[in-house]
């Protein structure tokens, strides 16, 4: 019999961590993060990572596990974050994977093989070439060429995905795409939340949140992992909040510049977060309202959870 295991995604700032620590304490769970910041050590502020109080006891799993040097795959996390359900199974507690990083809880819910692909740092040293060199539609074409199927879910813009899609189609004359079986079923006996929000108090919440970021000390943050020791060309230094912050010790801009620029990206990406999960039917969405009891939400997610999964709540 198939894991069980309950996914609570959406975008960023619509409160999937703090509500899913109230699924998590009524249904005896612990959480596993598929956040591909939270992984990194010394990186909190920036990472929205829930305080131990605000934890309020639940187990937290793949949370400041690497140094901010380390590299990463999606693939290390399916392995670590499949190990972490199985082991979480085993004593007897329902495990939540809970977070905004589509690709992670798509590998690790999906039966999705990674290919080999040794050699790729000489195919995306070429890559990125041509694409500072304007290169940009003569790349994505040749993607939509090789392999519409991942064309047609990559932003034209997003270099990281169009180059890795073009590795793998060059390295082993397969698309990346192909390496998804939808023939086959989940691992698991799924169930997938999706926390969402009005766009217009979506966006407010995100501002709020930079500004927070920035108030709790987001500054002070990078500049004592800098202090470690750790160059800013890091990968965790490339994401949203930390870049702009990057940016702005390095004097390339305003701290005001900073703080707007870092606010436009996150919505962004909450734009492309939105896009992403909206394409998969098995999510349940869940409107959340400002000013609402989100207990009565949480009812509704339990008793769906209870009817689905045969979970019993005391």
């Amino acid at each position: 019999m198939s894991f069980p295991l309950v996914v609570v995604a959406g975008p960023t700032a619509a409160g999937k961590s703090k509500l899913a620590v109230e699924l998590a304490l009524k249904l005896n769970g612990e959480i596993i993060s598929a956040d591909s910041v939270q992984l990194y050590r010394y990186f909190n502020i920036g990472a929205g990572k829930l305080t131990k109080q605000e934890q309020k006891g639940v187990p937290h799993h793949l949370l400041d596990i690497l140094a901010p040097d380390t590299k990463f795959s999606v693939a290390q996390f399916q392995a670590l974050a499949r190990r972490k359900i199985e082991e979480i199974v085993g004593r007897g507690k329902l495990p939540f994977l809970v977070g905004g990083t589509g690709l992670y809880i798509k590998a690790v819910i999906d039966p999705f093989e990674f290919p080999e692909t040794d050699g790729y740092e000489v195919i995306r040293k070429e890559l990125r070439e041509l694409w500072s060199a304007g290169k940009k539609e003569q790349l994505y074409r040749k993607l939509q060429e090789v392999d519409p199927v991942s064309a047609e879910k990559i932003h034209p813009h997003d270099f990281r995905r169009i180059s890795r899609a073009l590795e793998v189609y060059l390295l082993t004359g397969r698309p990346i795409s192909s390496y998804t079986d939808q023939s086959k079923k989940s691992l698991y006996r799924l169930e997938m939340i999706g926390l969402t929000r009005r766009r217009e108090e979506l966006y407010r919440r995100i501002e709020n949140r930079v500004d927070k970021m920035f108030a709790d000390g987001l500054l002070e943050e990078v500049q004592s992992i800098l202090d470690r020791g750790y160059q800013p060309e890091l990968k965790p230094f490339q994401t949203l909040g930390y870049k702009q912050v990057i940016e702005y010790l390095a004097g390339d801009c305003k701290l005001a510049e900073a703080m707007g620029e870092a606010k436009k990206e996150t919505r962004r990406y909450a734009k492309r977060q939105l896009t992403w999960f909206r394409r998969d039917g098995r999510i349940h969405w869940y409107l959340l309202r400002e000013g609402d009891d989100h207990r009565q939400v949480e009812e509704r997610i339990i008793g769906h959870l209870c009817r689905s999964m045969h979970l019993c709540v005391e």
